[in-house]
């Protein structure tokens, strides 16, 4: 059998034995390594992999310790049966595409593994060489200088207060009011959303979505009992027809929609069809989320239109979110709720009552780098590193066979036609150990598609070019 393609860092901080082990661990859960199936040997794959034989001896033990390999005296090492240690399902619906199954939780799954980021164009952050680690790590050091005690108790309940102090400043720019007591800091904004969900909704009501939109919400939406219908999603905006048809039809409590470069199109919605869906929602007596976490990567109204509904609103019928994890660290989990002061203690309360405060060492971390004036610049060289890129890659998307359905003058996503399946496209990319988004993940119905999203920040990988070309020729 050949060994297994698999990237394996000497830069990581994890020892060359865990890599195989997680690597070798992923493959047989994605049924890429079938049950029974034989390993290559010590030697070939520690020649193929140009590690020792006795790291691969090591790597091997710790798999059979694990149960995912049997050792056969004089026979080698073979995939082991699994199956009554798998657990049930996921909730949210599957697609059964060959080998494997495609869910939110697959993607999810998939984007934490130890591949390079350049090796995973369906991937939804930077990459770090796109970041600036010295500036996340010098907030860092000015935190870990602080007097002891600040660092050890719990945070606020709504959140570090001078953090939020300066994003009222932050919000005053996009013309949104709100007040410090306004603000509720959140672990991302995947927390913001669980918790205007856990607020507004119960098991049965039903929740609008942007289709296509980030794949994240269906599965955690569903997990709460509500029901996700899509509202198609047009080059500047929802298609406001069907969204005043199927709200006069299901009586959504909540609309989350991404105004300003939407993923995955980056697209942005229109002053007209903000003030259309703000008036189908005051008609209809449901809740708008807009969710702006991309909305640093947006240059401006004089390159791009870019209105908010929370600046039309004021906050009234309009929950709006954002955070950082996009622009300075994926792992700097720093988000926020905008609101009316009323909503803002209901959802602390119900903040701290499901994970107490959020860690105040990460918002000082965001102030640090916000109140110094860093944090303007930083974002500046993301969207001209961005522009860079985003021309040639569309040219050369094209130039194989790849339709870009949106000419966008900003963001890092490209919504992508292949004319091909995109799940089964995706499994053979995972093969050759390239991450691509498919389609089907990022509707609610999670039908197969010939769509696909590419993150234009990751696509210098030689590589993925040839596997493309490969495929699609």
């Amino acid at each position: 059998m050949q060994t297994p393609t698999f990237y394996i860092s000497r830069d990581s901080g994890d020892s060359l034995v865990e890599q195989i082990v997680a690597a070798v661990a992923n493959r047989i859960d994605d049924k890429l390594l079938r049950t029974g199936a034989r390993m290559p040997s010590i030697r070939q794959f520690a020649d193929e992999q140009h590690v020792s034989r006795f790291t691969v001896v090591e790597a091997y033990d710790r798999l059979v310790a694990k149960g995912y390999l049997e050792s056969r005296r004089g026979a080698g090492f073979f995939v082991r049966e699994r199956a009554s240690m798998l657990s049930s399902a996921p909730v949210a619906t599957q697609v059964v595409t060959g080998s494997q199954q495609m869910d939110v939780v697959w993607l999810v799954r998939n984007m934490f593994r130890q591949l390079p980021p350049q090796k995973m164009p369906g991937s939804g952050v930077l990459p770090h060489d796109w970041l600036d680690g010295e500036l996340v790590a010098n907030g860092l050091r000015a935190i870990s200088r602080l007097n002891q005690n600040l660092l050890l108790h719990y945070g606020t309940p709504q959140g570090f207060l001078p953090l939020r102090q300066q994003l009222q400043l932050k919000l005053a720019e996009l013309e949104i009011a709100a007040a410090p007591e306004q603000i509720v800091m959140t672990t991302g904004v995947t927390q913001a959303l669980d918790l205007v969900a856990r607020e507004f909704t119960r098991p049965g009501d039903t929740i609008f979505v942007d289709d296509p939109a980030w794949f994240l919400m269906f599965g955690s939406f569903a997990i709460l009992g509500a029901k996700v219908i899509g509202i198609p999603r047009l080059h500047d905006g929802p298609d406001v027809a069907k969204l005043a048809e199927l709200a006069a039809i299901h009586k959504p409590k909540l609309y989350i929609i991404n105004s300003v470069m939407h993923n995955p199109t980056s697209t942005s919605l229109s002053a007209a069809k903000a003030f259309q869906v703000l008036k189908t929602a005051e008609l209809h007596d449901f809740i708008v989320v807009e969710d702006d976490i991309y909305c640093d990567m947006h240059p401006g109204s004089a390159v791009q239109s870019a209105t908010r509904i929370a600046a039309l609103d004021q906050l009234n019928r309009v929950i709006y979110l954002g955070g950082f994890s996009k622009t300075l660290a994926a792992n700097l989990r720093v988000g926020f709720i905008a609101t009316s002061a009323e909503l803002a203690i209901r959802l602390s309360d119900r903040k701290m009552l499901s994970t107490l405060t959020t860690t105040e060492i990460g918002e000082r971390v965001v102030y640090k780098i916000l109140s110094e004036g860093h944090y303007r610049k930083h974002v500046d060289r993301i969207r001209v590193k961005l522009d860079g890129v985003r021309d040639d890659i569309t040219k050369r998307l094209e130039h194989i066979g790849i339709k870009v359905d949106y000419r966008t003058p900003a963001g890092m996503f490209l919504w992508t036609e292949t004319g091909v399946d995109t799940n089964k496209l995706t499994e053979k990319a995972l093969e050759q150990g390239y991450l691509l988004a498919p389609g089907s993940l990022f509707s609610p119905h999670q039908a197969p598609s010939t769509k696909m999203r590419i993150n234009i920040a990751a696509m210098s990988d030689a590589g993925v070019w040839d596997f493309l070309k490969k495929e699609l020729r």
